[in-house]
């Protein structure tokens, strides 16, 4: 069996000036991700990421935890069963 999940990470940036940040984590673990997409919200000043990832789970959680502690970002994390 695998140890590998498959998981969304949800993104909420605030801070435009962690963005290049966010980027540069979620390109450190590029191998692992097998989808994301953004979408801005104009309206509200913010941008929304969700990142699919096929890893394993500890490798997820360092992920979602670099990019949560960054300024101005929020960010969650969903399992598959």
């Amino acid at each position: 069996m695998s140890d590998k999940r498959v998981a969304v990470l949800a993104i909420i940036v605030e801070n435009r000036d962690s963005v290049a940040r966010v980027n540069a984590i979620l390109h450190e673990y590029g191998e692992h991700i097998i989808g994301r997409m953004g979408i801005p919200h104009r309206e509200k000043g913010i941008s929304i990421i969700s990142v699919i990832f096929d890893a394993p789970g500890d490798v997820i959680n360092a992920a979602s935890g670099k990019i949560g502690r960054l300024a101005g970002i929020n960010a969650k994390t969903l399992y598959s069963a």
